[in-house]
């Protein structure tokens, strides 16, 4: 078994200062297309969220489906009839004249199926979280630049017109200076505890492409199809799943990169399956005009409550709350409020900056014929990955301890670190090496 950290120290000598990835990379010197031509699309994972993703792109051409699961492949299959069909994206990889990939695997395949889409040259939208170890978040970013891919990760709510407003509010310095940002969910549980029960393979899942690079075990139906989140083998529970989302919000708005401190606290963590509670600190230096700013995310039982009653905002189980010098900002998907309402009477919205998103996907779907990039580009996605799993990393390597985190060396420091520096990877099963 082989980790990315090779990968990482072999390309880091390569690309050199490129890995402080200031701004986007320069999109590959492929053709334009028209508008209305069509993309010749490969669409890898077709059932649950994938059967969203495949509608969401079905403008184009759909040339390829692939799945484990023959019974998600032969529905999906129903309304495109000209694709072919696979089970082992490796080989659907293989097909001639694709432009792009859409990636809607467990976690925990991500990283292989984009890694080979990328060698390749292909375009790549991939679900969020965009992998599901740190090392391989930032191999992805380095790939994607090296080769010029248009890259877009599956957090749709960024498209969103309330993020969006939000994103405005809080750049124009409506509540002020923000120094302190909470990012809770408290009604999604992704938790596990311990091994589930051993089951057999249904006829119809080819369980050993299922684990992909994972280690081997047993099936259960616990796993697939829906399940995996609950186990670290292969996702990240409610953090890994949820944060992306929200955290967004706070990474987009306020510029964020990456932090210098985390300190990660919860139950006492399961050595199979994801804690229900948990939260995480997350020091963010300050940057030009930007102050310091402390992030904490929590989910489960750890929202801040006292800070909600506070504000009156105790009805609120899933947002973002900026607190700034003259107010705060608390947002979910759909809306937002500012306050203290008696500060705001009268309050006008900043002037709309931002261009109005024509849909996550289509975005991804231009950018590929225009050769630019969307608004969650690799650059941005990859180290908004990596924050949000280094909870998980701070969780279960050194809870309740600081630690220090060095970006551009890819290293921890502090009590604890050494076991929390081992799950910045996995290693990869034979086989499935990128």
């Amino acid at each position: 078994m082989r980790s990315t950290r090779r990968f990482f120290l072999r390309t880091a000598a390569a690309l050199g200062s490129a890995l402080a990835l200031p701004s986007c990379a320069s999109p590959a010197p492929r053709p334009k297309k028209r508008h209305d031509e069509k993309l010749k699309l490969l669409v890898i994972g077709v059932g649950g969220r994938g059967a969203g993703n495949l509608d969401d792109v079905r403008s184009e051409s759909i040339v390829g489906l692939c799945d484990i699961d023959r019974q998600q492949l032969v529905r999906a299959g129903k309304d495109f009839k000209d694709a072919k069909q696979f089970v082992d994206f490796r080989r659907a990889l293989e097909m001639s004249s694709l432009d792009g990939v859409v990636i809607s695997t467990p976690d925990h395949t991500h990283f292989p199926a984009a890694m080979m889409a990328l060698s390749r040259g292909l375009d790549v939208y991939c679900e969020k979280p965009l992998t599901h170890t740190v090392m391989q978040s930032r191999c992805l970013q380095v790939k994607a630049r090296a080769v010029g891919a248009v890259t877009q990760m599956g957090t749709q709510i960024h498209a969103n017109a309330n993020y969006h407003r939000v994103v405005e509010a809080i750049r124009a310095g409506v509540i002020g200076d923000v120094e302190r940002v909470h990012v809770f969910v408290g009604t999604t549980d992704w938790s596990g505890k311990g091994l589930p029960k051993v089951e057999p393979v249904p006829s119809h899942v080819e369980w050993d492409l299922w684990l992909g690079p994972a280690r081997a075990r047993d099936y259960s139906s616990a796993y697939h199809p829906a399940g995996w989140r609950r186990y670290w083998a292969f996702g990240g529970g409610t953090t890994a799943d949820m944060a992306c989302h929200f955290t967004d919000l706070p990474f987009w708005a306020l510029e964020l990169d990456a932090p210098i401190e985390i300190r990660a606290d919860g139950p006492d963590p399961d050595n199979e399956g994801a804690p229900r509670d948990l939260a995480c600190e997350y020091v963010y230096p300050a940057r030009g005009q930007r102050k310091e700013v402390r992030l904490r995310w929590s989910c489960g039982a750890l929202a801040p409550k006292e800070e909600l009653a506070a504000r009156g905002l105790s009805d609120w189980r899933n947002a973002v709350l900026f607190i700034g010098s003259k107010g705060w900002l608390i947002s979910d998907y759909v809306k937002h409020e500012i306050g203290p309402k008696e500060s705001f009477v009268g309050y006008t919205p900043p002037p709309q900056t931002l261009t109005p998103s024509p849909g996550h996907h289509r975005e991804w779907i231009l950018a590929c014929k225009d050769r630019t990039q969307p608004s969650c580009a690799f650059d941005y996605a990859a180290p908004l990955t990596e924050a949000v799993l280094l909870a998980n990393v701070a969780f279960r390597g050194a809870r309740g301890k600081a630690l220090c985190w060095d970006a551009a060396r890819m290293s921890l420091s502090g009590e604890g670190s050494a076991m929390a520096q081992d799950l910045l990877d996995v290693p990869m099963r034979d086989g499935w090496e990128c």
